[in-house]
């Protein structure tokens, strides 16, 4: 297999990218490094037209006399049995603007891959290839400064605080002052009466609404009915005796 990437940065930051562990391995993309493993070392989705096979493994790189650069890398599958082993070679190459990686090599491959067709396979391996040159190429990220890196200004040139204003005190009129404690404490004397007043009026006051006592019935007393019936009697017997003589002179 050959392949070449032209990526828009210098050889020189892709050489020193080869040299470092930790940017090759962020360089391979969708690699989910393991914790506490090597770096590198973790699990990797590739799709393939329709299909997706998951592996687990790890990658290594060296540097040849020549300056060329080379990967090993071996995978299983993560629900399989099937295998993959390649060996690459990076040739960095300078060019208009940025450089040419030239990638050769050989790759072997059991399992799922190899019952998907060939074309398939190939336009993969070239898709991933491209994606990692050039994230080699990209730089990597400013890391923010130390504390103790930051410049301290020598005391000459360090700005001068501003003046602070001093605040004056204004003279308090005795006059307007001395009437208001008289007014507080009649203030306090009227709500203190006021508070004792209603305090007295609840504690007498009779209870209202559900908890009000109900009023006792009323009696009329026997005397008082016997001193209106017996005058009542004696009018009327002698009404009736006065109308029995007028009965009798008539006749």
């Amino acid at each position: 297999m050959e392949h070449q990437v032209y990526v828009p940065a210098p050889a020189s930051r892709l050489r020193e990218a080869l040299a470092d562990p930790a940017r090759v391995a962020r360089a391979v993309p969708g690699l989910q490094q393991d914790a506490g493993a090597a770096p590198g070392t973790g699990r990797l989705k590739i799709r393939i037209g329709s299909h997706s096979i998951t592996y687990r493994g790890s990658l290594r790189v060296g540097v040849r006399g020549d300056g060329s650069y080379v990967l090993d890398g071996d995978a299983t599958e993560a629900r399989g049995a099937g295998t993959v082993k390649l060996a690459l070679t990076l040739r960095l190459t300078d060019a208009d603007g940025g450089c040419t990686v030239t990638v050769t090599g050989t790759a072997s491959a059991e399992g799922r891959v190899a019952e998907l067709p060939a074309e398939a396979v190939e336009s993969a391996a070239k898709r991933l290839l491209t994606r990692f040159v050039e994230g080699l190429g990209q730089a990597p990220a400013d890391e923010p400064a130390s504390v103790f890196e930051t410049e301290v200004p020598p005391p000459s040139l360090a700005p001068e605080p501003e003046p602070v204003e001093e605040q004056v005190e204004e003279p308090v009129d005795e006059q307007v002052v001395e009437p208001l404690p008289e007014i507080f404490a009649e203030a306090a004397h009227a709500r203190r009466t006021m508070i004792g007043r209603s305090a007295e009026e609840v504690d007498h006051a009779p209870p209202r609404g559900r908890y009000a006592p109900v009023p006792a019935p009323q009696t009329v007393a026997g005397g008082s009915a016997l001193r209106w019936a017996a005058p009542a009697a004696a009018l009327a017997l002698a009404s009736a005796i006065v109308v029995t003589r007028a009965l009798r002179r008539r006749r």
